[in-house]
């Protein structure tokens, strides 16, 4: 078994919450096991992960009773930037600081999409002389940090990671959307007559493809089908549709509405929406003629 250290179990809102309840004053691991009210193992285990990233200096305390924790310069600036809603130069800072985070969207980076199989497996290859090991739990974590912050995009139907970079859809878009439509329409094996398919999983697919968030998806796709009344339907669903089912939630992260802190909200909700028009929302879609036009629109 290696001895070389991994990345701690610790959640994100964890880190934060630990480096605002040290940001005034020392707070010592019992005073923050209180405050967070977390066992003494989860109080530990977030500590030393936050001194060790350097969001937190470790100093022992005036009575001499055990060691006090204060927030330093970069975990100031960190909970600046979340506090901002500066996703990005939150994660910048993690990725910094943390050499488990950093090599991981590195490497997300040099194989997108992959699977956290293929990323781990990369990962302890390349870092097999190197201080810090690797495994999948430390994917589930840094990859979780990730995803919150936006630095990169996971594939709600097959789970393969991706950075998503941009924020509008490419010129191509539809030649994109055709490409996926069908290999999806392969894979489902429906009558080719009806051509309905999934908007949430068109989503993840094409998303994954243009390395684009999941909003530039739903903007493109309401013009395209704009511009091309009659050859590109959109269709409501029943309730218990199983567009609206996906294998893996989005994972988000937003401020608390008090306090300055933040908490963390795993959901399937992005997923399992389909495209909003008129109040109304859409979740199949079925293209009748593949000879489109698109003109894209970034005044809407």
């Amino acid at each position: 078994m290696s001895g070389r250290p991994t990345v701690r179990p610790v959640t994100l809102a964890r880190l934060v919450e630990l480096t605002n309840a040290c940001g005034e004053r020392a707070r010592t691991t019992e005073a923050l096991e209180s405050e967070l009210e977390v066992s003494h193992r989860r109080a530990r285990e977030t500590i030393l992960e936050a001194v060790r990233i350097g969001l937190l200096d470790e100093n022992t305390a005036e009575d001499g009773d055990g060691p006090e924790y204060l927030t330093t310069t970069v975990g100031a600036k960190f909970l600046t930037a979340v506090q901002n809603q500066q996703w990005q130069q939150a994660s910048a800072i993690l990725m910094t600081r943390s050499p488990h985070y950093g090599a991981f969207l590195e490497t997300v980076a040099k194989l997108e999409p992959a699977e956290p199989q293929t990323i781990l497996e990369r990962l302890q290859a390349d870092h097999e002389h190197s201080p810090y090991d690797f495994n999948q739990t430390s994917i589930d974590i840094v990859g979780d940090w990730g995803e919150r912050l936006g630095a990169i995009q996971r594939n709600a139907f097959t789970g393969s990671y991706y950075r998503a970079t941009e924020t509008t859809a490419p010129p191509n878009f539809p030649f994109i959307l055709l490409m996926v439509f069908d290999e999806l329409e392969e894979t489902a094996g429906v009558n080719l007559s009806q051509r309905y398919l999934s908007i949430p999983e068109l989503r993840e697919h094409v998303c994954e493809r243009c390395g684009c968030v999941r909003a530039a998806f739903d903007k493109a796709l309401l013009q395209l089908a704009n511009q091309n009344i009659g050859k590109v339907e959109l269709s409501g669903a029943p309730m218990d549709t199983g567009a609206k089912e996906a294998k893996l939630g989005i994972k988000q992260i937003s401020l608390a509405e008090s306090g300055g802190l933040v908490s963390t909200n795993q959901s399937t909700d992005l997923v399992m929406n389909g495209v909003e028009q008129h109040g109304k929302q859409y979740y199949y879609l079925a293209i009748h003629d593949d000879n489109l036009t698109y003109t894209q629109e970034t005044n809407k």
